[in-house]
C-alpha cells in the first residue's frame, strides 16, 4: 500500500473534494506537477487543466480551472476557482465554447481579446479531456 496524504480542494461554493489520496497530478502556471506523500512544501498557481487524484480504490478527474495548490508535509490544500467532475460537465457545451474560443483566435477583428479566448480555449479543453 502507498504512502497517502489528505487532499482537500475547496471552490468558492462548495468542499469539492476531501480525502486521503496517494498521488495528485495537475497542471501548474510552472508545468506539470505530480505529487506524493513527503513531497517539498510548495505553493503554486494552477492553470486549467484536468486534475488526476490517485486513491487506493482507483484513479478521479476532474476539470479545474484556475487556482492556487498549498503543499504542506502531509496535507495538499487546492483552492480552485471552478472545479468540476466529469458527470457534471456537458461536453457538448465545452466542445461549442472550444469551437468560439479558436474562432475568436483566428480572428482578425482587433476588438477580440485574445488572453480572454485563449483562457476560453484553456477551459473547454480542461473540461472535454477530464470527461476522455
Amino acid at each position: 500500500m502507498a504512502d497517502r496524504f489528505t487532499l482537500i480542494v475547496n471552490t468558492p461554493d462548495r468542499e469539492f473534494y476531501r480525502g486521503d489520496v496517494t498521488m495528485l497530478e495537475l497542471t501548474t502556471s510552472e508545468g506539470d506537477i505530480g505529487i506524493y506523500a513527503g513531497h517539498i512544501p510548495l505553493t503554486a498557481v494552477i492553470v486549467p487543466g484536468v486534475m488526476t487524484i490517485h486513491t487506493d480504490e482507483g484513479i478521479k478527474k476532474a476539470a479545474v480551472h484556475g487556482g492556487i495548490i498549498e503543499i504542506l508535509q502531509s496535507q495538499v490544500n487546492v483552492l480552485a476557482e471552478v472545479a468540476e467532475w466529469p458527470e457534471e460537465i456537458d461536453v457538448n457545451r465545452a466542445n461549442e465554447a472550444r469551437v468560439r474560443a479558436e474562432r475568436r483566435l483566428k480572428s482578425s477583428d482587433a476588438d477580440v481579446n485574445i488572453v480572454r479566448a485563449e483562457m476560453a480555449l484553456k477551459r473547454s479543453l480542461a473540461r472535454i479531456n477530464a470527461v476522455d
